[in-house]
């Protein structure tokens, strides 16, 4: 019986995963073809930001190595982008850019298109020098500017915009960040939290200026941008301007061959488009109203595409809860829910300057509905647990500020300090790896059953701390509680 043939638009993680997943549940129902836009083969987005601040090489990041297509007979087209999908032939056409054209038929198509940078729509936003930060393309034009010039500016004081102001700081740029907003991470963090952030950044030579609104770039002599001037008049020096200001899908093409979109290529609970025999992942949808931006959630989305693709027919998406843990140079951040307070809401507040700690928690109803984390997160987990299986917390109300370890036999162990000890009280359900939807029990099990020894032995098994990284501590941890003394620190990609 011949093969179906199933092609993938887009090399991304969302699309790269629902084929992993595809291929662990039915190997030989595709011949499977797979088109990117980019030179590379799939990498690590999220790891971009390591790159930029030259800790990370683009090798270091990549996921699936060219062989790792071969090895499995996926025919994967690099530098092409698809400009047609005929749904009446059940073909997409590509363009290479240089007027080449490369044709495919499929049964199934799997649209994984993502998202694009917005570009404020301001006066000299197509100058030489301004750029987003979505692709490696962009990594090596801020590096490339960081070795010829000198003042940067990034638009933009979300994730993405810190952690490019921190990558161009480091390679010797002096950098200003411009936010729109009264504080950084507006959208993870209170404002208290965001305070500790900015000036703990700040004592890293970071420069902001809050609420300002830019109303043009300006040419300089040389023809690349060079100045950056304000609504109220004010201008400042920039040689290189990044622009963080958000994502958009990238619905073009689903858009040209007439599939719904609004806010995103909508699509169904088994990730299905209008057209049954499309389907689509990542940035690029809108299930339900909400287009996702974390990682978390996009591999949810593959994992039950990937279900229907191998006909098992049998999961359903159903919109995910999303928690926030970041890094932000260094400096470890959670959020999850609805951590702002509000009417019928109470908020549990605990700062200590000295030590930069903040945690805010807030509850409605018994029930903890948010949560803001800055310092240690190591309770995030279990916040984001009690928030996801809507856990009565009268019982130990006046201790869950203090975190797990301080509940005695209300589901901790009782009374353990130690970072180690605090780790290895979760329980084996509690989610360590957000990015992956690893469980602390996963892990555990994978080191036993399969002898690991090294962080990267347990990332290949359970891809736990294989996305963000921000988990890498925790896995770390279990790893050498787990392992005892046959644990290794060997070298490993960060």
């Amino acid at each position: 019986m011949a093969r179906m043939k199933l092609v993938l638009v887009g090399n991304g993680m969302a699309g790269m995963r629902t084929l992993e997943e595809l291929l662990r549940a039915a190997p030989d129902l595709y011949d499977i073809t797979v088109f990117g836009d980019e030179p590379h083969p799939s990498y690590n987005r999220i790891m971009l930001s390591p790159v930029l601040a030259g800790e990370q090489t683009v090798e270091q990041i990549i996921l699936n190595p060219r062989d790792w297509y071969a090895d499995r007979g996926i025919t994967l087209y690099t530098g092409k982008r698809i400009v047609k999908i005929d749904r009446k032939r059940r073909t997409v056409e590509a363009d290479d850019g240089r007027g080449g054209k490369t044709v495919a038929a499929y049964d199934r198509l799997l649209l994984a298109t993502g998202s694009k940078p917005f570009i404020l729509p301001v006066p000299g936003a197509d100058l030489p020098g301004v750029v987003g930060f979505r692709d490696i393309a962009d990594v090596d034009a801020m590096i490339a500017a960081s070795t010829h010039y000198q003042h940067a500016v990034v638009i933009g004081g979300g994730l993405l915009g810190l952690e490019a102001a921190n990558g161009l700081k480091l390679r010797g740029m002096d950098v200003s960040v411009v936010h729109i907003g009264g504080w950084l991470l507006d959208r993870q963090l209170d404002e208290p939290a965001a305070r500790l952030l900015q000036q703990n950044l700040e004592a890293k030579g970071l420069k902001f200026l809050l609420k300002k609104q830019t109303a043009e770039l300006i040419q300089s002599a040389s023809g690349r941008v060079g100045t950056l001037r304000f609504k109220d008049g004010e201008e400042i020096p920039a040689d290189l301007v990044v622009m963080a200001v958000g994502i958009r899908p990238n619905t073009a093409l689903a858009e040209s061959a007439g599939l719904y979109c609004n806010r995103g290529l909508v699509v169904n609970d088994t990730l299905q488009t209008y057209d049954p025999r499309i389907y689509a992942v990542g940035e690029c949808v809108n299930h339900r109203g909400i287009a996702y931006g974390l990682v978390a959630p996009l591999f949810e989305q593959a994992k039950v595409c990937a279900n229907h693709l191998a006909e098992h027919g049998v999961a359903r998406y159903g919109g995910s809860m999303t928690s926030t843990k970041l890094k932000v140079t260094g400096i470890d951040l959670f959020s999850a829910g609805n951590f702002m307070g509000g009417e019928g809401l109470e908020e549990i507040v605990f700062q200590d300057v000295g030590r930069g700690s903040y945690k805010k928690l807030v509850l409605k109803d018994n029930q903890l509905a948010g949560a803001v984390l800055y310092g240690d997160t190591l309770d995030g987990a279990w916040y984001f647990e009690l928030m996801r299986e809507h856990t009565d917390v009268s019982g130990f109300r006046d201790k869950l500020l203090f975190g797990r370890h301080h509940i005695g036999d209300s589901g901790c162990g009782g009374g353990l300090g130690d970072e180690k000890a605090r780790i290895m009280a979760m329980s084996d359900s509690s989610e360590i790896c957000g990015c992956n939807g690893v469980c602390k029990g996963d892990i555990i099990k994978a080191i036993r059953e399969n002898k690991l020894f090294t962080l990267d032995e347990v990332r290949a098994h359970t891809k736990a701390s294989a996305s963000c990284g921000s988990c890498t501590g925790l896995v770390e941890t279990i790893l050498a509680a787990t392992a005892g003394g046959d644990y290794s620190v060997a070298p490993s990609k960060k």
